[in-house]
């Protein structure tokens, strides 16, 4: 199919959808110049993934900290992409409801989306360990940086960057907030996610078998593709401006 027909079937499911939902991985941040983590040049091909697992974060958390600084704590300087930007449009038209994110980098808010749920949490904070205390991730990363390891400053508890890491559980609100979103949408729409990462990819497949139709716009196949209306394999920025352009041409 051609991007053009792709765009309009996107847009005809868009407009006939009553409560869609926009769930989104690390493609969608990637032409903000965000590696992802499993593709040909992505983050676990210049790390292993075992260093950010939380068993080796309290083993070695000063190193964890500067490694976390560098491949991580760049993405503040990034930019949102016509595809954050298009999101954003689609709730200002009342489209979205929400958005539903595996990303840190904060790009959704930055482009103007006011309902993002962060299943993977953030880079705006570091958390204590101990006691809870939430610290801007700035004042961590400067410890950090400066060879100390960075501690809470009221329990003197480890700081740990407020962004979720293997073998951690993901944030029980945010958890309970996307589940309650699938059960509301009526439409979902992936996009730049390869739904291969647990127990996150759960929530589509949950809001499919709920009743609600699937469209999925990533570069590569991903495990829910036979259960979508629409799949398409294209840049997301690309093809959602288009989609943008035709629900605005219906408002008219």
């Amino acid at each position: 199919m051609e991007p053009r027909e792709e765009a309009k079937r996107l847009a005809q499911l868009l407009a006939e959808s009553r409560y869609a939902v926009v769930f989104t991985g690390a493609g969608v941040s990637t032409e903000s110049g965000i590696p992802d983590f499993r593709g040909p040049s992505g983050l676990w091909r210049r790390v292993p993934p075992e260093v950010f697992t939380i068993e080796y974060f309290v083993e070695r958390p000063l190193e964890v900290w500067r490694l976390f600084t560098e491949l991580f704590y760049s993405f503040k300087d990034a930019k949102p992409n016509p595809a954050h930007y298009a999101i954003a449009r689609l709730e200002e038209l009342g489209i979205v409801k929400s958005v539903i994110t595996q990303n840190i980098d904060g790009l959704h808010q930055a482009a103007g989306s006011r309902r993002v749920i962060e299943l993977h949490g953030n880079l705006r904070w570091a958390r204590c360990m101990s006691c809870g205390r939430r610290v801007p991730l700035d004042e961590a990363v400067s410890e950090a940086r400066e060879g100390r390891l960075p501690r809470c400053p009221v329990c003197g508890g480890l700081l740990k960057p407020d962004a979720v890491f293997f073998g951690e559980p993901l944030p029980e609100e945010a958890l309970e907030e996307a589940f309650r979103e699938a059960r509301r949408a009526d439409l979902v729409l992936v996009v730049g996610s390869s739904l291969s990462v647990y127990p996150a990819a759960y929530i589509p497949e949950y809001a499919r078998r709920r009743g609600a139709r699937l469209a999925i716009v990533n570069l590569e196949p991903t495990p829910l593709d036979h259960l979508a209306t629409v799949v398409a394999r294209r840049r997301a920025s690309e093809l959602l401006l288009m989609v943008v352009r035709e629900l605005e041409s219906l408002a008219g």
